[in-house]
């Protein structure tokens, strides 16, 4: 199963996305958003810019768990990973978001 994009609503009434791989885990997560709109917005911007190598940003958390954000042109963060056990496995969820990020796979869940 290919990658596809869940679009969900909270229990706040905010939307979000996720990035979901083949195997069925979360390898990008979004930020909350008023509109679902605005999310789909952030849906096309992953689109766009996850081929990018310059758009990725590494870090590591204050517990010192590797992650990533991806970025906008802006500098706008995108979305973020989940905290990894080492650098590898950090690197690892980057190239499965350049791989399955371009996907036009939407679920909307709301």
């Amino acid at each position: 199963m290919p990658a596809h994009f869940n679009i969900d609503k909270s229990a706040n009434g905010q939307f979000h996305f996720n990035l979901t791989a083949g195997n069925g885990e979360k390898i990008l997560s979004s930020e909350m958003y008023n509109a679902k709109d605005a999310a789909q917005n952030g849906i096309a911007s992953v689109q766009a810019n996850c081929g990018d190598d310059a758009r990725y940003e590494k870090k590591d958390s204050s517990a010192g768990q590797p992650y990533f954000n991806l970025k906008a042109a802006n500098h706008q963060v995108i979305g973020s990973s989940q905290m990894y056990v080492s650098t590898s496995s950090r690197d690892s969820g980057i190239a499965a978001v350049k791989a399955g990020g371009s996907t036009k796979d939407i679920r909307d869940n709301c």
